[in-house]
């Protein structure tokens, strides 16, 4: 009987051998360090199960491609990559908190466990699933874990993890799966649960061989209910779930036993319950309204239907109430000082430490972080210093300091914010001014200001490091807006909307409306022609295809007694054609007639070999082989949306398109003749077409240049950032065929949202789809000036006496071109009412002076007294 080789308790990997590194093209001289992570300023929120405690005072987080812990007295961070740069799937920690594992995503992900404090690779775990793990759990002996894998195989594993054995594998279930845990009390049971149900397995040994039972498998066809799920400890049958309306599920046998809810069929919680706990004898029930309720978990085991209703009501024995606007997913237990603290995962944005002791000495719910929930819609950095503002659709405007690495203001409105750019030092050479669009068509000024040079107000102390103030508030859209640029010379703001229009103002202390145009389609981009170029244009780029280039609208030329939009401006279209597929032909066709002559080469040489060795060929008719037919041309029926774009010289400009087109850069021209009269009927093509490898599925999302412009950096689809060093500033098929890539973000939605350099181009950040905000060191973190500091801008002088600007909080309030027309309107109305006024004055004096006449004539004897009736 062969011996079984151990893997030795003190054996472990070299982490510089495992983690992934950037991408580099071979021979290109562009260094693997190009660009160092230097600190994560995001928090994936909205990820199921992304908070765990390893001591007191670390927590643990994902983050894109790197797991993330957070030192909580020093606020230091220190970071693990993922192995393949495919991304993380989960992380979970073992009972006893010297371990955690990081199960990754990517082709065959590897699961692995690394040791705490040391943060060494311990084990790595092989072949458990096809393309992504989802999760993972220890049993309470932290001998075996168990994890689950996403589709195509929703593959169940157990692991004799410390021998990096797979002890058992069997499909979980052939819907998604989210969860898999062993039972508190039994370790011969777990259960796995995912869209609309819930699997009861047992473990077994027969044969020496390790087998899995499904016990019951618990339905409910259609709601969804298995948010989260405990074995009880009673019976292997009876377990316990959340539902998505608040109340508690207790299932035997495969069916609801009974359905529990408070006093008058009041819910349990007011909105999902996210998580169960079971916590020294008692029922922890974590809710999205942000309440945490505690619960006798023999009498809800026990609980028994008194009537037909299938419900029975029962009280929680105690409760805390977070927060307003707290909606609570996970929470995660740790002991200090021998006293229970609790950490939990807001998905509004936040980290909270709780205390769940209910006693006298109990401490408030206390916000440890504050973060944007969810994608980050924009981003910009300051021209003067190292401060960013970044917007979300959670309704916050945030401003960073990302030299210290900390977060100097939260500012929160009533609408999500869509846009974002801070004004050019031209505007303000404080650098102090920020422009917010949002998603109910307001734009806001903003300054951000060193309250320290304001003079100090009787009775004011503790003045924040930075504060904020509203400047100015208009609305120039219906609906969101996607794009702000201020113009070269600082001289007009544009704006541009989902609703198809750009408007125009001029920029001055108080922004005033110029006026505005119609586009053919949803604003996706608008920049300005740089100061190299004669004449100054906007180059407007919309979702549907459209590129279009107007000049600067002059204030105070434009006619707008009726109304702001200008229909005199010069516009020039360019509609994006397809031509993908005809180059695809053209490549088949070139690779056909490549092969062609080929064969034809290789006969004639044949031919010759055989006639210098003498031999006689008889010629015979040779058939030709049947070709395949070529593929016909293809012209997607919804144009391809364009993603981003940037001028290249006057009335030239690059696209970077999503959809069939994507996987080149295409640079295209305006028209000089410009006289078709429907920009719909046009096909304009690209005159030159570059190859951009591995982006035919992940095209490139923004793009953006360094300020000496010899580095062009892409935001990929996939999460990953890539730098294209440029030799002469412009692009070429040479220049693009070189770059570095890393897989920064989340590789399934950690879409890059924004890439911006430092003024001084040191520093890189990038954020995403997936809620992170990550900085780099453009330069080695050695070559950093120590002496490096963010300056907050000074304070405008007599900004403390100015009145507080008036806002627009009503999202249902009207644009400024509705307020015109509103105007219009009510003037056209009101010279109809004067018209009337008149005619109703003069008719009146009419009947006045009829009267008279009336009575004149009666006064008359009677023989001269005209008579009512005129006979004719």
């Amino acid at each position: 009987e062969e011996v079984e080789k151990k893997i030795s308790e003190t054996f472990f990997y070299n982490y510089e051998d495992i983690y992934s590194r950037p991408f580099v093209t071979e021979d290109s001289g562009i260094p693997i360090n190009l660009l160092t992570l230097k600190h994560s300023f995001g928090y994936d929120c909205t990820r199921n199960v992304n908070l765990l405690l390893m001591d007191s005072q670390t927590l643990m987080y994902i983050a894109g491609n790197q797991v993330v812990l957070l030192d909580l007295k020093t606020k230091s961070q220190s970071y693990l990559r993922s192995s393949s740069g495919g991304g993380i799937g989960f992380i979970t920690v073992h009972p006893t908190k010297q371990y955690f594992a990081v199960g990754e995503k990517g082709k065959k992900p590897n699961l692995i466990i690394y040791d705490y404090p040391s943060l060494r690779p311990y084990r790595i775990l092989r072949g458990g699933t096809e393309e992504a793990y989802v999760f993972g759990d220890f049993n309470n002996a932290g001998t075996l874990l168990a994890s689950v894998g996403s589709s195509p195989d929703y593959m169940l594993t157990i692991w004799d993890w410390k021998q990096e054995k797979i002890v058992l594998r069997s499909k979980a279930f052939s819907q998604d799966v989210y969860k898999v845990t062993f039972s508190a009390d039994n370790e011969e049971q777990l259960t796995t649960s995912g869209a609309g149900h819930i699997n009861a397995h047992k473990l077994c040994h027969i044969a020496k061989k390790l087998n899995l039972f499904t016990l019951y498998t618990f339905y409910c066809k259609y709601l969804y209910i298995a948010i989260d799920l405990m074995l009880s400890w009673k019976e292997a049958t009876n377990v316990i779930s959340g539902t998505e309306w608040g109340n508690l599920l207790l299932w035997e046998g495969s069916l609801i036993k009974v359905e529990l809810c408070r006093a008058g069929h009041k819910p349990c919680h007011s909105g999902p319950i996210s998580q169960l706990v079971l916590d020294e004898g008692e029922l922890v029930t974590v809710g999205k309204d942000g309440f945490i309720r505690v619960w006798n978990f023999e009498t809800i085991d026990a609980a028994d239907s008194v009537d037909d209703t299938g419900f029975l009501e029962v009280e929680p024995m105690n409760e805390l109430h977070v927060g307003r606007n707290v909606s609570l997913s996970f929470m995660s237990k740790v002991h200090d000082c021998g006293q229970p603290v609790w950490y939990a995962q807001d998905t509004n944005g936040a980290i909270w430490k709780l205390d769940l002791t209910f006693s006298n000495t109990t401490h408030d719910p206390e916000c440890l972080f504050t973060f944007h929930s969810g994608r980050i819609e924009a981003m910009s950095v300051s021209p003067t210093t190292y401060l960013m503002a970044t917007t979300a659709l959670d309704r916050s405007v945030r401003i960073y300091d990302f030299i210290s690495n900390s977060q100097l203001l939260e500012i929160k409105f009533k609408q999500g914010g869509t846009a974002l750019t801070w004004a050019p030092r031209v505007v303000n050479p404080k650098g102090g001014l920020i422009a917010v669009g949002f998603e109910d068509g307001v734009v806001r000024i903003i300054e951000v200001y060193d309250p320290k040079g304001l003079p100090v107000l009787a009775g004011q102390t503790n003045r924040e490091n930075a504060e904020r103030n509203l400047k100015q508030a208009f609305k120039p859209h219906a609906t969101a807006v996607t794009a702000l640029a201020y113009e070269r010379n600082g001289d007009v703001l544009a704006t541009g909307s989902k609703d198809k229009t750009v408007f125009f103002f001029a920029v001055e202390d108080e922004y005033k409306p110029i006026g505005f145009i119609c586009v053919p389609g949803p604003v996706q981009a608008l920049q300005w022609s740089p100061p190299s170029h004669v004449t100054s244009t906007l180059l407007i780029l919309c979702e549907n295809g459209f590129a279009l280039q107007v000049p600067a609208p002059l204030p105070g030329e434009q006619d707008t007694v009726s109304t702001y939009q200008i229909k005199t401006l010069p516009t020039q279209y360019f509609h994006f054609y397809s031509i993908k597929s005809r180059m695809k032909l053209e490549e088949e066709i070139a690779l056909r007639e490549k092969k062609k002559q080929e064969k034809e080469k290789a006969k004639l040489e044949w031919i010759k070999q055989q006639q210098e060795m003498g031999k006689e060929l008889e010629e015979e008719p040779e058939e030709e082989p049947k070709e395949e037919p070529l593929p016909p041309l293809y012209v997607p029926e919804e144009p391809s949306p364009i993603l981003c774009g940037f001028y290249s010289a006057p009335g030239k400009f690059w696209l970077s398109l999503g959809g069939y087109d994507s996987g080149f850069l295409y640079h295209c021209e305006f028209s000089s003749n410009d006289h078709q009269d429907d920009p719909e009927n046009r096909q304009d093509e690209p005159f030159e077409v570059i190859p951009i490898e591995d982006t035919d599925n992940n095209p490139i999302h923004q793009i953006s240049f360094c300020t000496s412009r010899l580095l062009m950096f892409c935001g990929m689809q996939n999460g990953a950032l890539r730098v294209y060093p440029l030799q002469d500033k412009d692009l070429s098929v040479n220049a693009l065929k070189e770059y570095w890539s890393f897989n920064i973000h989340d590789n399934d939605y950690g879409q890059i949202q924004g890439i911006c350099s430092s003024y001084d181009d040191r520093f890189l950040i990038t954020c995403g789809g997936d809620g992170n905000i990550f900085t780099f060191d453009i330069l080695s973190p050695e070559d950093v000036h120590k002496e490096l500091k963010a300056k907050i801008p000074s304070p405008r002088s007599g900004l403390e006496k100015e009145k507080a600007t008036e806002d627009i909080e009503d999202p249902n309030a009207y644009n400024i071109e509705e307020v015109k027309q509103k105007k219009e309107y009510e003037r056209i109305m009101k010279e109809a009412e004067e018209k009337k006024q008149k005619k109703r004055e003069e008719l009146i004096a009419l009947r006045h002076e009829f009267l008279f006449l009336l009575q004149k004539n009666q006064e008359l004897p009677k023989h001269m007294q005209l008579h009512r009736e005129v006979h004719l």
